[in-house]
């Protein structure tokens, strides 16, 4: 290993519901480093689920990631002159990291009035097991199971 790691950063627990992750995710949400507009988002779509469906909106919103993360992906390898999709297990925190950032994108990207009333949208799907966050997994894992082949390469 050439270069030394980086520090494991340490992140508070988010003040609603005591979870790192929560915080994690309100980084990953957060725009030009306004923290407070980003939970204040992902609090208000909590509040919306909370509305809309008789379930814990935390259990809701841990479901949706559980479902929007990937196990395997796809990389790239050149051998021999031919470039080769081989399918590689993902890292625990890579697969958070995937799923959070999928989830977020997909919510931006759907339609429909102010961002926590999107992201609610999307972390209501994913947790039912459809939307675009789930779908993007589905087809990185069919990506995967169709190049098995290739897996010896990795």
């Amino acid at each position: 290993m050439r270069k030394r790691q980086p520090k494991e950063r340490i992140i508070k627990p988010d003040p609603r519901y005591g979870d790192e992750l929560v915080t994690t995710f309100v980084n990953n949400m957060m725009k030009e480093g306004k923290k407070s507009l980003a939970f204040t988002i992902f609090y208000d779509a909590m509040d919306k689920i909370k509305d809309r469906m008789d379930e814990d909106p935390h259990a809701v919103w841990k479901k949706a990631l559980n479902n929007a993360m990937p196990q395997v992906e796809v990389r790239s390898k050149r051998i021999g002159g031919a470039t080769f999709q081989i399918p590689t297990q993902i890292r625990a925190k890579r697969k958070i990291a995937i799923g959070m950032k999928w989830l977020i994108s997909f919510a931006r990207k759907r339609s429909g009035k102010g961002m926590a009333e999107k992201l609610a949208a999307e972390l209501m799907a994913a947790s039912k097991g459809e939307g675009a966050a789930v779908k993007r997994k589905e087809d990185t894992h069919r990506m995967a199971e169709a190049n098995r082949a290739f897996a010896h390469y990795s």
